[in-house]
């Protein structure tokens, strides 16, 4: 079942709701139950007294009566003139109660509210007429009103404050877990600690480190064997070469044996680019655009192949080897399948609350089918039906990779008028907006 949206979405909303709502319920039950049992007494208060002037009333002779009458505000009433009862809760009840009480369960009382405020009682053991009593409505409610309420508000803010500290304490180790989960996602080295954990989250870090140091290990296990088989692989390669250059019989297949031998060294440097991310490499203050500079120049040395146009933009944190790869590798994929409408750029964007850095390498090339935009980052993938089938398809793997560990992203647009736009967008705070991934 989906969520609602207006329901809290988050952990943290959730169960500062619930205990808001709990801790407030809570209040105001309290609150009707001693207001409640305020009026109950001071209406038993009364009705006790009022019974007691009665039974004076009629004990008293008729001389008597008059006077005790004329004190207590007391007067006889004929069956027709007296009204209806109403029913007010709690009140009608209690009177009724406490007159059956007092004065026995054959005596009858009516309240009347409007437009006078009065008792009606006949108490057939007493006498036989109906007395009218009069009832003074007490402003108890209306003068304790204000009061009431800010000692309501009082407690709701307090209730509030120590909710939001409580969940907050309950969220803090899943905060943790989060940060390191993104960590390690970026190839760092990261461990939780243990000795201050609640116990409900002390299994699930020392799961976590584990399966960090798993990933770890199985990193440098897999690191460790592809730089001893790139290493075996080259003594060879180099001798055959060595081999190949002093052959003199076929020029022509010579060269041709010596660039399958520069391609099968290519492919093992981008396996060991591949396997060796740059994870461990430190960050730095570059100027992003001196650098892009930098990377462009030796492919215009002796003409002009690739355009470049270079916004101004701030001193950014990077990893400087990094990104020089990240850059060479989408040049160089442009070149290949582009051809010389290869056009670099290095601009900012968003709005002054989230600015993102956006680095484009354009081309001019066949593009790539839309159905291959979302498999093309994968490792070992080609957009073979497209562009061709040279690399290995791990260039595009390892400008992702580099991407995610600055927090970025790349996408691959298909260019009106046939060509192929590598995006890549960098933050310039913690985290990417929202617009940075628009088409």
């Amino acid at each position: 079942m989906k969520t609602p949206l207006w329901f809290p979405q988050s952990f943290f909303a959730r169960t500062l709701w619930m205990v808001l709502i709990v801790v407030l319920f809570s209040k105001v039950l309290m609150l009707l139950y001693l207001m409640m049992n305020e009026d109950v007494m001071v209406d038993r208060q009364y009705s006790h007294g009022a019974a007691l002037t009665l039974r004076a009333y009629w004990a008293a002779d008729e001389a008597n009566r008059e006077r005790i009458g004329a004190a207590a505000d007391i007067q006889r009433v004929a069956d027709a003139q007296v009204p209806p009862s109403e029913y007010h809760w709690p009140y009608t009840e209690i009177f009724q109660r406490q007159m059956q009480a007092e004065l026995g369960p054959d005596t009858e009382v009516r309240v009347r509210i409007q437009p006078d405020t009065a008792l009606w009682v006949r108490a057939p053991s007493l006498g036989p007429d109906w007395l009218r009593v009069p009832l003074y409505a007490y402003p108890l409610r209306g003068q304790r009103i204000w009061s009431v309420l800010g000692w309501f508000l009082g407690i709701g803010l307090l209730s509030t404050a120590a909710a939001w500290i409580f969940v907050g304490q309950l969220n803090l180790p899943l905060k943790r877990l989060v940060y390191a989960a993104r960590q390690l996602g970026k190839g760092r080295r990261v461990r939780l600690p243990i000795s201050d954990t609640p116990s409900e989250m002390t299994e699930v870090y020392r799961a976590f480190n584990q399966m960090a140091e798993d990933v770890e290990q199985a990193g440098r296990e897999r690191e460790l064997m592809l730089a001893g088989v790139s290493h075996d692989l080259r003594t060879p390669l180099t001798r055959l070469r060595l081999s190949l250059e002093l052959m003199a019989s076929d020029d022509e297949l010579t060269d041709d044996m010596i660039r399958d031998v520069e391609d099968m060294d290519a492919i093992l440097d981008q396996f060991l680019a591949f396997v060796r991310d740059g994870s461990d490499e430190p960050v730095e203050k570059i100027d992003l655009g001196e650098l892009v500079r930098e990377v462009v120049a030796p492919y215009n040395q002796y003409e002009n192949t690739v355009r470049l146009r270079v916004e101004p933009m701030p001193v950014l944190a990077l990893r400087r080897v990094s990104i020089k790869r990240l850059l060479v590798n989408l040049i160089e994929n442009a070149q290949r399948y582009g051809g010389d409408g290869v056009e670099v750029v290095a601009r900012m964007s968003g709005d002054h609350n989230a600015p993102y850095v956006v680095l484009s390498v354009l081309d001019r090339g066949a593009g790539i089918d839309p159905d291959e935009l979302n498999e093309i980052f994968n490792p070992f993938i080609r957009g073979d039906r497209a562009r061709g089938g040279q690399g290995t398809g791990l260039g595009l793997a390892i400008v992702k990779r580099i991407a995610s560990q600055h927090g970025g992203i790349i996408e691959l647009r298909n260019r009106e008028g046939g060509g192929l736009e590598a995006r890549v967008s960098l933050p310039l705070g913690l985290l990417l907006p929202r617009d940075a991934i628009k088409t």
